[in-house]
């Protein structure tokens, strides 16, 4: 025993001697640097190199001093931590260093590169005992946080430096045992911490050896026989677990035991390997998968349960947040499991306190939080700590603080001993409910311009605590009367809710009160509490009662309805404004289309008289033409050239008059054929975009938007479409040779294109495609990403994005602009994470910029609501039959051009000879005939008659 104790003493020397020139060799070099840069060179060279890093010193000074204020400021800015530790890394500031990571540890979950950094060089520094002691605490914190091997490793290869000490053994392999209980699963790194403990335990078994040529004492025998079962146990451990290069370690077994392997062994071993044939297909995705790899680890953890160990469902979980320790909803199950199926204290409250380290914004988990400390009993004073943790979160939403008063209220209402008339829980309770009531008014309200809480619900549970469990039904009365003043008072809901409290817990007087006030109070359903006053009456009322009621009842609706047929005649009123308005546009554009057509008619008229250039021919014919003239002909010549002259051929002005050909009329009537007309060939849509919002005036399209696309890829051809007018209108085809190039040519969408944001889509037949989706901007809830208003007109993209990542690494931002390319005022802000998201809100809401107050809030559009049509919301007592149009549809006028002397009825008619219409039944039943032709003459009798 006392050479196995030199022996180690040795290790443990060595291992101390290693880690003091390790130690040495970095304090030389952070204070020297390296020896091979500058060595050799003259003093002119030194100067030089002495005077840059003079300058990039007090660069990072002042970086430094720079980041320290910002976290002073912020202290849960998790990019600046990062910075300021590795600038003080750098610059070997190791007290501050050690400082820094102690603030940010205290804030922040630290991730597997922090705790390791921090770890080795805190092992650099460590030379005496009580230093070690320190490192093992730096240790217990580190694997704490996450589940990763590699700290685990290092922690137990860190304890064998400690061997040499009392009970250093015994500790190491404590550690180890502890380290193989977290990781000692995991697939793919769990085999390095198993052969790490074998190769410690196969050294103490070299160290126990007896000397050559000696007898081992029976001590010394039972001493070796017992490290070598330690190590078969060891082999025998990991054969029956699945992991990476199992059959390397069975082989490496086979050769180091004497014995035989125990069936057992080789039974749970291929039991192993089939579970690791079933594990590959798991670890193989995670293996190729991008990050975050949320979708894989899930399938992952979905295999696991379906299992049932409850170890490795907590490793794969482990595994999963180690990779994604922002996503609330993973924390969410994994404490729900631990919750519902392991219950273990000590494992639940540390998943649930990393949990709101990592998500402090998600209410829920905080929620879930304070529900386990009570479930496992923790002290009420350890709660309420936490609970005031919460509250300085920082939620995204006024409910989000509605919620975690709720939570805590009811813990405090689950301590009450309510058979006590009296007692410190309940004065705690109360005091609770009034402190809750005035944080949503004075703190949400001030930061949401909202309580959260527009029902009273706090409120409305304080008034059945003090009604149903302590018997206090005035404190009730008052409550609600406070409720009422709030803005309920016009809900029928609220009164009934009133109501049912006073009637299981009051008296019939103030049941009878509150449904009087009701009645005259409510306005979105008066009936209901009508009816319920009439049947309380009934019930338990006197005849007066009754007879006060119905009048109360009845003059009550009257009024109401009185307002609604009010309310209705003025919505009528304004359909039919609005279906005149609209008939009188229409009337305006069909007088305007028949005005600039009769024009037309006119022009051409004029046009084709002046064709003819034959002399005397033209002559003889205009004398043959008939003398008959309509009153105003003189002057109409003079208007028709007039017209000619200012219009042009196509409405554009024209100086003079312009000598025309002889052909003019064949190129008069053939000018609008010479544009073609665009057809587009659906079965090209995978090689064509459809571009939108371009300029009407833009000069030459197809070589402008050609020099535009081809970065993208060949162009075949750019089909630009005109108006009958030959104005370009602002829309085209590009088709290109590939469908890559089509594709690329999408991510041109909204490049200003002379001064307007240029729309490029995919060309998609939606007839043939009717669930095709264009791409649209979300319209729900994202919490990464922020809605700003009341910006300046000037502002750029630029200056946004320096005032917003100063709180975080912005993805994107995105100006908000009309169709016309012009600022709106308004841009939405994507940042990494929701954590950067909710400290910008608190920190640039109400920030000036350029003098205007902006305002910042999570991104959460509202709903669009589709336009009213009030003639669909009720139907006409004078329906008009579905009129059924020609085989050209519904006209856009709507004008009838016959008279109404020639239209003829709908329905098959017949003349009484009292002059009565009648209705034939048997030829309504008949089908229409065709209508019988009619000379002159019949229509000179038909329109005598009229």
């Amino acid at each position: 025993r006392g050479s196995l104790r030199r022996e180690l003493h040795k290790m443990a020397a060595a291992a101390g001697a290693e880690a003091a020139a390790v130690a040495a060799e970095e304090e030389k070099r952070l204070l020297e640097g390296d020896p091979e840069s500058g060595g050799d060179s003259e003093d002119e060279g030194d100067s030089d190199s002495s005077g840059d890093g003079e300058d990039e010193e007090k660069e990072n000074e002042a970086e430094i001093q720079r980041l320290e204020e910002q976290l002073s400021i912020n202290a849960f800015d998790y990019n600046c931590h990062l910075d300021l530790i590795k600038l003080l890394r750098q610059e070997g500031e190791l007290i501050k260093l050690r400082r820094a990571r102690q603030k940010m540890s205290e804030l922040f979950p630290l991730t597997e590169e922090i705790w390791l950094d921090w770890l080795k060089d805190e092992i650099k520094m460590a030379s005496e005992s009580s230093e070690r002691e320190k490192v093992y605490e730096l240790f217990e914190r580190a694997v704490k946080d996450y589940i990763c091997p590699e700290i685990w490793l290092e922690y137990a290869q860190y304890s064998i430096g400690g061997i040499g000490q009392e009970g250093g053994i015994e500790k190491v392999r404590s550690i180890f045992e502890r380290a193989l209980t977290a990781v000692g699963l995991h697939v793919t790194k769990g085999t390095a911490l198993w052969e790490a403990y074998r190769e410690f335990e196969n050294a103490i078994l070299e160290t126990a050896q007896p000397a050559p040529g000696s007898v081992p004492s029976p001590e010394q025998q039972q001493m070796l026989c017992s490290q070598l079962e330690k190590i078969h146990t060891l082999f025998r451990r990991q054969l029956g677990i699945p992991l990476l290069d199992m059959e390397a370690s069975y082989a490496e077994y086979e050769e180091w035991s004497e014995d035989p392997i125990p069936e057992t062994t080789i039974k749970n071993y291929k039991k192993a390997l089939q579970q690791l044939e079933k594990c590959k297909p798991y670890e193989e995705a995670l293996l190729g998968a991008e990050p975050p790899k949320l979708a894989e680890y899930q399938a992952y953890i979905d295999f696991e349960m379906k299992a049932g160990d409850p170890a490795r469902i907590q490793l794969i979980y482990e595994r999963a947040l180690a990779e994604n320790c922002l996503v609330p909803d993973l924390w969410a199950r994994y404490n729900q499991y631990l919750d519902r199926q392991l219950k273990v204290k000590e494992l639940v409250l540390s998943a649930h306190d990393r949990a709101v380290r990592n998500c402090p914004w998600t209410v829920g988990l905080w929620i879930r939080y304070l529900l386990a400390m009570e479930r496992h009993r923790v002290d009420h004073s350890i709660i309420s700590e936490m609970f005031e943790k919460a509250l300085n979160a920082g939620f995204i939403q006024a409910t989000d603080y509605v919620e975690i008063w709720q939570a805590y209220l009811d813990y405090l209402r689950r301590r009450v001993d309510f058979t006590q008339d009296s007692s410190k829980e309940l004065e705690e309770l109360r005091s609770a409910f009034a402190r809750a009531v005035e944080y949503l008014k004075q703190e949400v309200e001030e930061r949401f311009s909202e309580s959260g809480d527009p029902s009273c619900t706090i409120m409305q549970n304080w008034a059945r605590v003090e009604a149903r469990l302590c018997n206090n039904m005035q404190k009730a009365r008052e409550l609600w009367d406070n409720i009422m003043t709030k803005g309920n008072a016009k809900y029928a809901n609220m009164w009934l809710e009133y109501y049912n409290l006073e009637r299981a817990h009051g008296d019939t007087q103030h049941c009878r009160k509150a449904l009087h006030r009701a009645v005259q109070c409510t306005s979105d359903y008066p009936e209901h509490v009508c009816e319920v006053l009439l049947t309380l009456e009934r019930i338990e009322g006197t005849l007066e009662d009754w007879d006060a009621a119905v009048q109360k009842t009845e003059n009550r609706l009257a009024r109401v309805n009185e307002q609604r047929a009010k309310a209705a005649e003025k919505e009528a009123a304004l359909a039919k404004q609005e279906e005149e308005k609209a008939e009188q546009r229409k009337q305006a554009r069909a007088e305007k289309k028949a005005s600039k057509k009769a024009k037309k008619n006119r022009i051409g008229d004029k046009r084709k008289a002046d064709d003819d250039d034959e002399g005397e021919w033209g002559q003889e014919e205009e004398a043959d033409l008939p003398s008959k003239r309509h009153k105003g002909d003189g002057d109409g010549i003079h208007l028709e050239e007039e017209m000619e002259v200012e219009t042009g051929l196509f409405g554009r002005s024209g100086p003079e008059k312009p000598d025309l050909p002889g052909n003019q009329k064949e190129k008069a009537s053939t000018s609008r054929k010479d544009i073609p007309k665009v057809f587009h060939d659906s079965s090209k849509d995978n090689v064509t975009v459809f571009v939108s919002n371009l300029s009407y005036t833009m000069a030459d399209p197809e070589v402008k938007l050609k020099e535009l696309f081809e970065s993208c890829g060949e162009v075949a051809e750019i089909r630009p479409v005109f108006s009958n007018k030959g104005t370009f209108r602002g829309y085209c085809y590009v088709e290109f040779k590939e469908e890559k190039s089509a594709l690329q040519a999408l991510g041109l969408d909204r490049q200003v294109v002379e001064g307007r944001p240029m729309f490029v889509s995919p060309c998609v037949d939606k007839n043939k495609n009717p669930d095709f989706k264009v791409f649209r901007y979300s319209t729900t809830l994202e919490k990464h990403k922020l809605f700003i208003s009341g910006l300046p007109f000037s502002c750029t993209k630029e200056e946004l994005e320096d005032v917003c990542k100063a709180h975080g690494n912005v993805k994107d931002i995105r100006l908000v602009t009309n169709r016309a390319g012009k600022p709106k005022g308004l841009a939405y802000v994507e940042y990494e994470n929701e954590a950067q998201a909710s400290q910008a809100v608190l920190k640039m809401d109400g920030l000036t910029v350029k003098e205007h107050v902006i305002k910042v809030a999570i991104s959460n559009p509202p709903l669009r609501k589709l336009p009213d049509k009030p003639e669909a919301s009720r139907a006409s007592p004078f329906a008009v039959p579905r009129q059924v149009y020609g085989a050209r549809g519904k006209g856009r006028t709507q004008l009838s051009m016959m008279p109404r002397a020639l239209q003829r009825q709908g329905n098959p008619v017949a003349k009484a000879e009292n002059g009565m219409v009648q209705n034939s039944p048997a030829t309504s039943s008949q089908p229409p005939q065709e209508p019988k032709k009619m000379s002159n003459a019949d229509f000179a009798k038909m329109l005598l008659q009229k």
